[in-house]
């Protein structure tokens, strides 16, 4: 089950009415990190979980989280989603100068240095942008649909920025893994995997099957 840690379901899409049983399931499937959108209404226009969600689960369901900062000043809310059950945090390159975003790299590292960090880009921002931070970080998030919803289409561009970012690592032997997140199927994961991610965030297609070990099995077949 150890190539099912490459997929990290996303809670978004979870049933909350069946919460438990749906946390239960994966599980037993082998997925040991769930992706936690934080959303707040402003950086798009949703309004997903906060915190005090996240430390309510953080006391029973024994995964790690991997936390996804859709918000604006992500600088102010940070540190309220770093704890012993968070393994990282990503924030948005479009909501901070570079000047800003070195500085909280550099800040989250003192809190915590066992954190992985990470920075996401939306689809329309360029990959060349985030390559300067790619030293310091642990994790770079690409967003495959435009974040706030799920269940959208994959955009095929997203396949080329995996190829670029993936060389670019590779030829300089950094260790800062490729996330990918949206519009992820049994089609497009074996495209991002062939591509060069590392990990990708499952939401409607993980959470809309009737059977969750055959939709990751599907999922990483062609890693």
């Amino acid at each position: 089950m150890k190539e099912n840690n490459k997929i990290l379901p996303s809670l978004l899409s979870a049933n909350f009415l069946n919460l438990t049983k749906d946390l239960d399931e994966l599980k037993k499937i082998g997925i040991d990190q769930i992706h936690y959108d934080v959303m707040d209404g402003n950086f798009v226009p949703n309004i997903s979980f906060g915190n005090g969600i996240l430390n309510q689960l953080s006391k029973g369901d024994h995964f790690k989280y991997d936390v996804h900062l859709m918000v604006n000043d992500p600088e102010k809310h940070i540190e309220n989603y770093i704890n012993d059950s968070v393994k990282g945090v990503t924030w948005h390159h479009e909501t901070l100068t570079y000047e800003e975003e070195h500085k909280l790299i550099k800040t989250v590292r003192q809190w915590n240095d066992d954190l992985d960090i990470g920075i996401s880009i939306k689809p329309k921002t360029n990959i060349e942008q985030i390559y300067e931070f790619l030293p310091n970080i642990d994790i770079i998030l690409i967003m495959s649909v435009e974040p706030g919803f799920g269940g959208q289409k994959f955009i095929e561009d997203s396949l080329k920025k995996i190829e670029r970012l993936r060389k670019y690592i590779d030829e300089r032997n950094l260790k800062t893994k490729i996330y990918v997140d949206g519009g992820i199927n049994d089609v497009t994961a074996s495209q991002c995997f062939k591509a060069g991610a590392d990990y990708l965030v499952a939401g409607s297609y993980l959470f809309g099957s009737k059977d969750r070990k055959v939709a990751v099995e599907k999922l990483v077949k062609n890693d």
